[in-house]
């Protein structure tokens, strides 16, 4: 994991972005490079260590939670969440989101009743609902579009499906 963006669902600018340092050790591929735009250079003497990354993570978290069970949603969330609860397993040792996410693609086919899962593909929801956003790569930047996809989700009126 190379960078967190994280944004609550009814206010997106309330947000948290952070930059890791690469784990030593591990390959860097130059293609996924090219798609998130960050330099392994850069992240290497810029980057927080993944630890402090987490506990900011998790710090952040709990505060904005307020008390309430706080819930990871994630354009294909298994993807986010297998990162998300590796580095908090490894660096922290508790994940403040519990075991599960919330897959916004799954979600869009219930609720939208829709009758292939190739009918979630991202373009034509946001083709549907124009305020969110392409996917830009950028934690945060990502992160805001998706709350404000899955804010339009959950507001669908069910006269309208």
């Amino acid at each position: 994991m190379l960078a967190i963006g994280a944004c609550l669902l009814d206010d997106p600018f309330t947000a948290l972005y952070l930059e890791l340092r690469p784990l030593p050790g591990l390959p860097w591929s130059v293609s996924a490079q090219r798609v998130h735009r960050l330099s392994r250079e850069r992240l290497k003497r810029n980057g927080l260590e993944p630890s402090d990354a987490m506990r900011r993570f998790a710090e952040w978290v709990e505060t904005v939670a307020d008390g309430r069970q706080p819930v990871l949603v994630g354009w294909n969330a298994g993807f986010d969440w297998m990162f998300v609860a590796d580095y908090f397993a490894r660096f922290i040792g508790a994940n403040p989101f519990g075991h599960a996410p919330l897959d916004i693609k799954a979600f869009a086919l219930a609720r939208l009743r829709l009758e292939r899962w190739a009918q979630t593909r991202r373009e034509a929801l946001v083709d549907r609902f124009a305020e969110a956003s392409p996917l830009s790569h950028h934690a945060l930047e990502d992160a805001q579009s998706q709350a404000v996809l899955f804010k339009r989700l959950l507001m669908e009126d069910d006269r309208s499906l």
